[in-house]
């Protein structure tokens, strides 16, 4: 499932996926990933972005059902 609140946030920042990757520690191939639904990151990476991105892990990661 494509996490398209991550990628509106990343947007909202003025961030590249390139940027966001480098200050998470992580490549621009795995942002892609994550915001395209082909990857899981693992708790600590959520909570990675979610401070670059001065976002709430539900703000980013939760799914309505």
């Amino acid at each position: 499932m494509k996490n398209k609140k991550l990628r509106l946030a990343r947007v909202e920042k003025d961030f590249s996926q390139a940027e966001l990757a480098e200050r998470v520690g992580v490549t621009r191939q795995t942002i892609g990933l994550i915001e395209a639904g082909g990857y899981n990151p693992t708790l600590n990476l959520c909570i990675a972005i979610c401070k670059a991105l001065d976002k709430t892990l539900d703000e980013l990661f939760w799914e309505e059902t």
